[in-house]
């Protein structure tokens, strides 16, 4: 259960470093940081899942690359369903969904 508490914190830190590194991307405070990493999870749970299921013959050869993409969407679609966090477009909810994982790449190191 504290890891899973702490996946999630981490991975609202990883939102707020992405909101301040990459234009056209807001988050209005942490709080709508933690909200947007719930829902992001939960979008990658359901949603995220079916499609790495569907691109399972690319992703079996490309299996980063089809992760990202598909968290690049869930990133979007999160960002369409609530208020505070805003991704202009799927470039930038790509660069985003990068930063996150090198930030928790790096961050999940400790």
């Amino acid at each position: 259960m504290i890891h899973l508490l702490l996946v999630w914190l981490l991975s609202a830190v990883a939102l707020v470093i992405a909101a301040y590194v990459i234009p056209d991307v807001e988050i209005a405070d942490f709080k709508t940081a933690l909200i947007a990493a719930l829902i992001i999870g939960l979008l990658n749970a359901t949603i995220g899942f079916l499609l790495r299921l569907l691109a399972f013959p690319i992703g079996f050869f490309l299996p980063g690359l089809v992760y990202l993409l598909v968290d690049a969407a869930m990133i979007l679609l999160a960002s369409k369903l609530m208020s505070g966090f805003r991704v202009k477009g799927y470039v930038q909810a790509l660069l985003v969904a990068l930063v996150v994982a090198i930030v928790n790449v790096v961050l999940g190191a400790f």
